[in-house]
């Protein structure tokens, strides 16, 4: 109980004084942002391995991105453009345009992040223990700039039991044509 109380009030303080606005990043477009475009690491052909100073990192991604992907941050839930979206398309790291998960892999899991039942191979994502705030989880990161996705979880429906829980503000989304 104690543990579980820690949790909450952990949880509750994190997202309190996360002072980046969110509000904006749901008006946005999907088309290819400017800082992907000044981005050097950002590539949607690449497959090559990035590996960039944190001080180029923090240039490169807005401070939204740079709080979820390199420290290991979390967006409010509910507050995603890509929470409760339907469009047809591929998401993307949106660190380094590695192609992640395909439209057809995400669904309404009601945890309040966009959630996917798999990723669109195995090597776009990399797993690691989590064991942060007395939890056990895995932590998803993406395969090719190791950018903190979210955690994966076995409660995702069929055909993979996987709900892949994932911050928004570092997707990209493509559209299919």
């Amino acid at each position: 109980m104690i543990l579980r109380t820690t949790f909450f009030l952990l949880a509750a303080f994190v997202n309190i004084n996360c002072s980046f606005s969110q509000e904006k990043n749901k008006k946005e477009n999907t088309k290819m942002s400017e800082s992907e475009k000044t981005n050097p690491a950002f590539s949607r052909n690449s497959s090559e391995k990035v590996e960039m100073k944190e001080d180029d990192w923090k240039k490169a991604l807005t401070p939204e991105q740079f709080y979820i992907a390199r420290q290991k941050g979390t967006e409010r839930p509910w507050t995603s453009k890509f929470e409760k979206f339907d469009e047809k398309g591929t998401f993307y790291c949106a660190a380094c345009g590695n192609t992640l998960f395909k439209s057809n892999a995400k669904y309404e899991s009601g945890c309040g992040w966009p959630s996917f039942f798999e990723p669109v191979s195995k090597t776009s994502i990399i797993y690691l223990p989590d064991n942060t705030l007395g939890m056990k989880r895995t932590e998803v990161e993406c395969g090719r700039c190791k950018a903190h996705l979210g955690h994966v979880f076995e409660d995702g429906p069929p055909p993979t039991g996987l709900r892949y829980c994932i911050n928004g503000v570092i997707l990209g989304f493509e559209k299919t044509k």
